[in-house]
Formats: C-alpha cells, sequence, structure tokens
C-alpha cells in the first residue's frame, strides 16, 4: 500500500484525537491485548496501564493478565495524566459463569467495553511454544483466577505447549454467533469481536447487533497462511456500511502504518508486540516513549499527506 499526498493544504494544526466507543482518546492508536506481561517486567499491566493514562489513549486488557482486572484499572485512575480508558479482552470460557464473573468485574470497576475474542476455539500451533514447553514460571499466574488449573500455575503439561493444553481444557470450542447474543444479554457494556477477517463475518457479526468490529489474525499466530489484516481490512469496512466502527490490529509497526489503516477506513488501530517490547525495555517509560513515538509519526505522516 502506497501513500499518495495532497500538497498545498494547511496543515499548521494536526488533530489526532478520535472518540472511541464513546470515549475521547488522545490518537486513534490504542493497545492490543498481550497476556501475561508481568514476564516482560516486573510491573507488568499495571505499568502498560500508567503508560497509556499518560498519553491519553485507551488499553485493551488480557483475561490471561498476570494482574489481575481491578489492579490494573487502580494503576490507570491513581497515576498521573489526563485520560486514558480501559476495555477487557474476554475469551468464552467453557464455564460460563466464570466467563461472566470476569464481565461483571469489569463492569464493577469502570471498564467501558467487552473485546471478545473469536478466532480461537483452540490454541494455533505455536511451534516455539511446543518446542520449549511454555509454561509461566513459578511465582506467575493469570491473576484473574484463583484455581491452579484456571490460573495456568500448574506444575506439568506434559510435552505440549502449556498454553495449547489450557485452552483446551479451560476455552469453550462450541462458541458460535448466537454466544455473542448471550454475552449481550448479560453486560451493559458495549461488544466488540476480536478476530474478524472478511467482509462474510462482518455483516454477520452486525446483524447480531455488536458495536464493533477488530479486524486480527492474532499476530498471525493462531491459522498458518491467514492474510495481513491490512490486507482485508476494505473488505471489511465495505461490508458493514457504516453499522458500526471498525478497527484493526497487527503488524503496527509506524506513524504510517497506523494512517493506512485509517485511510482503509479503520476507527483506530491497536498495537502489541511493540508496547511489550518498551514494557521489556524500560517498564512504563519505555511503553510511554514508544507510544508518544508512534504519536508523532502519525501527526508528521497525517501532515506530510496532507
Amino acid at each position: 500500500w502506497y501513500l499518495v499526498p495532497r500538497v498545498l493544504r494547511d496543515v499548521s494544526t494536526v488533530d489526532l484525537s478520535v472518540s472511541v466507543l464513546g470515549q475521547k482518546l488522545s490518537m486513534p492508536l490504542c493497545v492490543a491485548a498481550t497476556a501475561m506481561q508481568r514476564m516482560a517486567h516486573p510491573e507488568g499491566e499495571t505499568a502498560t496501564a500508567r503508560a497509556c493514562r499518560a498519553v491519553g489513549t485507551g488499553m485493551m486488557l488480557s483475561s490471561w493478565a498476570t494482574s489481575t482486572i481491578e489492579e490494573v484499572m487502580s494503576a490507570m485512575t491513581t497515576s498521573l495524566g489526563g485520560g486514558g480508558v480501559l476495555w477487557l479482552q474476554l475469551y468464552i470460557y467453557k464455564d460460563r459463569e466464570l466467563t461472566l464473573s470476569l464481565v461483571h468485574r469489569a463492569e464493577e470497576v469502570g471498564y467501558k467495553a467487552i473485546f471478545v475474542t473469536v478466532d480461537t476455539p483452540y490454541l494455533g500451533k505455536r511451534c516455539n511454544d511446543m518446542r520449549n514447553h511454555f509454561k509461566l514460571p513459578p511465582h506467575l499466574s493469570m491473576s484473574n483466577f484463583s484455581t491452579a488449573s484456571l490460573a495456568f500455575s500448574e506444575g506439568n503439561y506434559g510435552n505440549d505447549s502449556g498454553l495449547a493444553v489450557y485452552v483446551a481444557k479451560a476455552i469453550d470450542p462450541t462458541l458460535c454467533w448466537d454466544d455473542i447474543t448471550w454475552l449481550k444479554s448479560h453486560t451493559h457494556l458495549p461488544v466488540i469481536v476480536k478476530g474478524v477477517l472478511n467482509g462474510e463475518d462482518a455483516v454477520q457479526a452486525v446483524n447480531y447487533g455488536v458495536d464493533g468490529i477488530l479486524v486480527s489474525n492474532h499476530g498471525a499466530r493462531q491459522l498458518d497462511g491467514v492474510p495481513a489484516t491490512l490486507d482485508v481490512l476494505e473488505e471489511v469496512v465495505r461490508a458493514v456500511r457504516g453499522r458500526c466502527d471498525v478497527y484493526m490490529d497487527g503488524g503496527v509497526r509506524r506513524g504510517t502504518d497506523v494512517l493506512k489503516a485509517l485511510a482503509l477506513g479503520a476507527k483506530a488501530v491497536f498495537i502489541g508486540r511493540p508496547v511489550l517490547w518498551g514494557l521489556a525495555c524500560q517498564g512504563e517509560q519505555g511503553v510511554t516513549e514508544l507510544l508518544e513515538l508512534i504519536k508523532e509519526e502519525l501527526r508528521l505522516a497525517m501532515a506530510l499527506s496532507g
């Protein structure tokens, strides 16, 4: 994809602010859900939340966080900064009451939306995780769960990726469109489906009353051979015909990547891996600097594009 600039447009003022799900953000770049952030830094998701508040943008918290729903909201609301919004990424568990307990906890402390992941009835084949017999180190767990089996803190998962074993045991592979109706009936928060890659599914999502669609291929770690999200974004945007907002994640590394997604119809863009890199390098400061860096790149790209 190329950017074709317009000239002589008076770009002395560039406004990056945007409203996402009714919340004003400083820019159309938000933090995607990435699991187990305390593997990258001791403060994990709480540091990321403080960084998002500092720059005035939104953070999607993973169900599989190593900090609790409540801890992350506390970090967001008690830190310095002029903004910041939290949303919950949700997996649908076989135990539906457990699933709803996560939703209700998020509602109670002020999360503003539920992003339900729909592309993970099973975990994709992640060869490195299989080779390494991936599991959390013993001092960490998925903090939103009370039992060892649900908190991904059992000692032995055999010769497979521990996370693949966890998903097969806990996550509901019968998930279907009617479950979107079920989820919407149990929450007053907006529901966004995360993991749509084609127009047909986008139309279905709108017909089932979703409040938004996140075009995502799960970091290209689920089904091998799927298209890049940027290449299917326009198809999804055209399919929904303005009936809900469309967002995108995957492969975003520069401000020009954000601008291309916006030009193709995304309301906002989510970024994942680079946040973890900043977090691992310098904690909260690293995430803040990463977000400010891409924000400035986007401002300059918008100005140079007219």
